[in-house]
């Protein structure tokens, strides 16, 4: 047998610390197994020592050393990172759950977060001013402050009324690029012991900081309420894919082009649900932003985690970011005495090997629905499907824009380039929205010194943006802002219309905020084909602007070249924005070479920059004042609402017979097809239910901002004007948008209008899918509006990770069906009555039987995607909040009658 955990804590040398030996542990049961261990491996095999119970150590590192997936083991992250939608809604459902505890006769006041959880207030501001208004940044805060008054009060509330909560107040920056710039420690020290940080998100691109080593991942909001609450992820070893990566990039290819070409690959791979190591030669050039770059677009890949090893890097990037330097040391030391350092992994075995050669990557953007659909810059215009007559159109209106009645610049006339839109100028294929945006690049300096550079380039040529282009930039931290002003190319930025309007989340979720009246009303009236081109790394149907037909990512210097092109049938290599002197001018006239963006990344970021925008992050009196325990809900709020889950109906699952379909779907349905999170318009339920509460349109804010409402929030349900369902069509078509088919009735009804009739008809609901139901973004709504709709068995040919925890974490019950049948194989048409046959057990196999409207009965077998023993509990006791009642009641009672 093993010895205890306690046998192999030991002292780290050189420090007044104790440290848990993994390496020990697992060379004890099995000699010389650690060498071949992979690094996700290591940081699991620690937490076990450090955390797992003693009884069952043994058989849990046997998991790691053998490659097993036949037992759960706990993993404990070291704290919780939230952004204001998922994490509000989490801390409302805490709330609620204090209500519930208190109802019962327990101690609201024992309902704290166990780990640290830190929230940060990045989702709620629109771009509603565009960076070429010189007052765009206060205007956008003046307006989200409006909006969300009632968001922002109960988030104060919060800051009291719950222990080990720590909250970063709106207009600081986003989650991920906090987190990896101040948030980390990459070594964590309590109580005298350290140990590797790592922590769970509740937002898709948490593997953001894996870029430094820090084991993290994306879960729902629901996933992470439970991790708060005190327990543990209950993991299985997952598949570990190392990908080594060769080579270097060619000049001027920015780590944009990049990812996008490694996210194209690794979806061609299979990489779902995989932790991923990057290794090689190929990461010795990648800056820990490049390598940020890289981790951020992990679930666009369809991975749970993307890591790279602890290296020089990595400390370097801690130097540069005005870490402590005892901690920096401390970062080294522990790396490389407990085999995290880079040189230590030599030896590592993966579950596969994938290998890339950086120096294939070409200039590229994605688009135009989807991170992975990459297309190399030239090749854009083919994909496109111009016509010669229609280049030539095009062309010959962006010289007419570029100075309104001349075909000429002259570097001195920029001044006066100021044109103006002109009755129906507006070019189809016009770009609308161009806005540096977005973690994944705001993050990494070069990207933005770029886009700087550019500017600095085509400002001193008299380039101008197009006047339909809505330019903004939004970075990730306030230090973008002190590095480029430093270079002087904030103001370059600021000249061509990319001004900073706010330090948030903007257009890369959907908070583009709303066009120029004009514009958008020449767009509707001549059903332009528009587009949007954003540095961010979600371009889903219908998510970044509701006139957006189409959406494409790029780099922040690629953006500014857009926004000066104006147009997708613009070929961004060869075409000329100018001509001056009779002198074309291309990209390459403008593009700033690689020495040029280091000669400005080493002169003009510093330590110092962080350090003073870091210095108070955290508004620490936060807990002095005493408020209430329960909080105080407002009755007409459309924001904040006590929720219903403790509600008879939601607190068990319900009999899986007699179920309907509410929609048959495709592959690939994300989370904004189910529970979209852009703008609310007024023809929607959602628009009509904020206008019956006496809410002003041009205050209707975004779908996620209004998720701690659950009556507003439950009107979003596949609410996407993009939602193909295949029960609601026209000519042998699915109808785009959120229509379905009523049955028995078989009338074609709006979405929102089948929910309320079945509800008053007590009718269980179920979804039918195609492949990869539910990727994209984390968010737990798109669980609770289908299960607050009356869905109970969602049937898909497979799911993504983090949605299928989520479902179950509402008391909706996933199956998959086998191979070798599908919604079309099965011929099912949405009219059949259905029921579940079986034991729900952890991956058993269950009977799909249906009945078809001739009267035939009909069986299928299908997979329950209940994965583990900690999920089927989490099932049958009707969801997380439900579980967690029982349990803490019954411990509760336990404590005060004994």
């Amino acid at each position: 047998m093993i010895a205890k955990n306690a046998d192999f804590k030991k002292t780290l040398p050189g420090f007044a610390l104790s440290f848990y030996d993994a390496q020990q542990a697992i060379d004890s049961i099995s000699p010389g197994a650690y060498a071949s261990l992979p690094y996700t491996a290591r940081i699991f095999a620690e937490c076990l020592v450090r955390r797992c119970e003693a009884d069952v150590l043994e058989k849990a590192l046997l998991q790691c050393v053998h490659r097993q997936r036949t037992l759960d083991f706990p993993w404990y992250p070291a704290r919780i990172v939230c952004h204001d939608i998922l994490g509000l809604t989490a801390l409302v459902d805490l709330a609620g759950l204090r209500d519930a505890i208190a109802a019962q006769g327990g101690d609201a006041t024992l309902i704290n977060p166990v780990v640290p959880t830190q929230l940060i207030v990045d989702h709620s501001l629109a771009v509603e001013y565009g960076g070429f208004d010189t007052n765009a940044l206060e205007k956008n805060r003046n307006i989200e402050k409006r909006r969300n008054q009632d968001r922002f009060h109960f988030i104060d509330w919060c800051k009291q009324a719950f222990e080990n909560l720590d909250i970063v107040p709106a207009g600081h920056g986003i989650m991920h690029q906090i987190n990896l710039e101040k948030l980390s420690p990459v070594i964590q020290v309590k109580n005298g012991l350290a140990f590797p940080d790592s922590c769970i998100g509740t937002d898709s691109h948490t593997p953001h900081i894996d870029a430094l080593g820090v084991l993290a991942i994306g879960v729902g909001g629901l996933e992470a309420e439970s991790v708060m609450l005190g327990r543990p992820c209950m993991m299985r070893l997952p598949t570990i894919v190392g990908v080594e990566l060769i080579g270097r990039c060619q000049p001027n290819i920015t780590a944009t082009d990049l990812v996008l070409t490694l996210t194209e690959f690794l979806r061609q791979q299979g990489v779902g649900d995989a932790f991923l190591e990057f290794y090689g030669e190929g990461t010795h050039y990648l800056s820990i932003g490049d390598r940020a770059t890289i981790a951020n677009m992990t679930p666009e890949y369809g991975a749970s985690a993307a890591l790279f090893y602890i290296d020089e890097q990595t400390l370097e990037y801690l130097r540069l970011t005005g870490r402590n330097p005892d901690q920096i040391k401390l970062v080294k030391s522990y790396a490389q005495h407990t085999g995290l350092w880079a040189t230590a992994l030599q030896n590592a075995q993966y579950d596969r090997v994938l290998q890339f050669n950086m120096s294939s990557v070409e200039r590229c953007i994605a688009g135009p629905s989807n991170p992975h659909n990459r297309i190399a810059t030239k090749h854009l215009r083919s994909r496109l499907n111009i016509d010669t007559k229609n280049k030539q159109n095009n062309q010959a209106s962006n010289l007419l824009y570029a100075n309104t009645h001349s075909t000429e610049l002259t570097p001195s006339s920029s001044s006066d380039l100021t044109p103006k839109p002109l009755t129906n100028s507006i070019p189809d294929g016009a770009i609308i929205i161009a806005a540096i945006t977005s973690c994944t690049n705001t993050s990494n300096p070069r990207n933005l010194i770029a886009a700087g550079l550019l500017a600095q380039k085509a400002n001193a040529l008299g380039l101008t943006r197009k006047p339909w282009v809505k330019s903004s930039f939004a970075p990730g931290s306030k230090v973008a802002q002190l590095y480029l002003r430093k270079a002087g190319l904030l103001k370059e930025l600021e000249q061509l219309g990319f001004g900073i309007v706010g330090f948030a989340c903007t257009t890369c979720n959907g908070m583009s905020g709303a066009l120029d009246p004009e514009i958008q009303k020449e767009i509707v009236t001549r059903n332009l084909l528009t587009s949007a081109v954003l540095s961010g790394n979600r371009n889903f149907d219908g998510r970044i602007h509701p006139n957006a037909k189409q959406a494409f990512l790029a780099s922040p210097p690629l953006v500014v070249a857009y926004a000066l092109a104006g147009t997708m049938y613009f070929d961004i290599d060869s075409d000329a924005f100018a001509k001056i002197n009779g002198v074309n001018i291309l990209l390459k006239d403008i593009w700033p070479s690689d020495e040029e963006i280091d000669n400005v990344l080493n002169t003009c970021i510093e330590p110092n920059q962080f350090q003073q925008v870091y210095a108070l992050l955290f508004n620490t009196d936060q807990n002095n004042k005493k408020v209430s325990p329960l909080y105080n809900w407002q009755a007409n709020s459309t924001y904040i609402r006590r929720p219903p889950y403790w509600e008879k109906i939601l607190a068990k699952p319900s009999a899986l017979e007699n179920l309907r379909p509410l929609a048959i779907l495709g592959d690939n349905i994300t989370t904004d097809h189910i529970s979209p999170s852009n703008a609310i318009l007024p023809d929607s339920a959602a628009g009509k239910y904020l206008l019956k509460m006496g809410i002003p349109e041009e205050d209707f804010n975004s779908y996620a901002t209004h998720r701690g409402d659950h009556l507003t929030a439950q009107r979003a349900t596949f609410a996407n004007p993009t939602l193909l369902n295949e029960m609601a069509e026209a000519d042998n078509k699915p109808l785009r948008g959120s229509y379905t088919r009523l049955e028995p009735d078989g009338q074609i009804v709006n979405m929102w209008q089948a929910i309320e009739t079945y509800a008053k008809r007590q009718q269980n609901l179920m979804i039918i899918a195609g492949k990869n139901y539910g990727q994209g973004s984390s968010r737990d709504w798109a669980a609770k509006g289908p299960r607050l709709a009356g869905v109970i068995v969602i049937v898909a040919e497979s799911f993504e990770r983090i949605h299928r925890t989520n479902l179950i974490g509402m008391g909706i019950l996933p199956l998959q069906f086998k191979p070798d049948n599908n919604r079309k194989t099965l011929r099912l048409q949405g009219d059949e009555i259905f029921s579940v046959q079986g034991n729900i057990q952890a991956g058993s196999t269950l009977q799909l039987v249906y009945k078809t409207i001739q009267g035939e009965s009909l069986h299928c077998p299908v997979t329950c995607r209940i994965d583990t023993t900690e999920e089927l509990t989490i099932y049958q006791a009707g969801g997380i909040l439900q579980r967690f009642t029982h349990d803490f009641l019954h411990s509760f009672k336990q404590k005060h009658t004994t």
